[in-house]
């Protein structure tokens, strides 16, 4: 598989890769408790944010790229509103991950519907993919809500699955496979026509 750049597009947002100029933005979202609260990483530090850009960016000049980190940034205003990403986690078995952070201000409006349905399209359709799944902390019931609403199933609870702020932590795991997709899309230009 060749190296992809992408640049994906919904009606209100633009996906594309991490810059350096984006650290002010992501570290105001990164390092908001609320924000971060049911997530396995922050209150970033500026630090952290910084080597979490560098990461993404160093990681994206791979010859073979399977991970996909994207910035959110609102059409509209220009303005970088958070984060998402979609890695390859079994090449073998076809099958990727997604994830979405959104800085506060802009929860609750359908933003982290429109991500996750286009991480889903870029990984079926562009990467390929059979199945692609999202992990979810149960008290997160925004994020739950989410990919219901994308047509993702819960498949699982896992037990004491994450060690993140020096407790174990369980997960919901959700997922999707390509027929599944191509079904929602089929059902969705039947329902246009009528």
């Amino acid at each position: 598989m060749s190296s992809i750049h992408p640049l994906l597009e919904t009606q209100r947002l633009i996906l594309r890769d991490f810059v350096e100029s984006d650290l002010p933005a992501v570290h105001a979202y990164a390092s908001d408790l609320e924000v971060v609260r049911y997530l396995p990483f922050g209150p970033n530090s500026e630090e952290d944010t910084i080597n979490y850009l560098h990461t993404e960016i160093k990681m994206r000049r791979n010859k073979i790229r399977e991970h996909f980190a994207f910035a959110v940034i609102l059409k509209s205003e220009k303005q970088l509103i958070g984060s998402c990403h979609i890695s390859i986690t079994d090449r073998n078995k076809q099958e990727g991950s997604i994830g979405y952070c959104l800085a506060r201000e802009f929860w609750g409006q359908g933003y982290a519907t429109e991500v996750a349905r286009k991480l889903l399209e870029f990984g079926f359709k562009q990467l390929s993919l059979h199945r692609i799944f999202a992990l979810c902390h149960p008290k997160n019931k925004a994020s739950m809500r989410v990919l219901i609403k994308i047509g993702m199933r819960q498949e699982g609870y896992l037990r004491e699955y994450e060690w993140s702020r020096g407790e174990w932590q369980d997960r919901l795991l959700f997922a999707m496979l390509d027929r599944e997709m191509m079904q929602m899309q089929f059902l969705s230009m039947e329902s246009e026509k009528v």
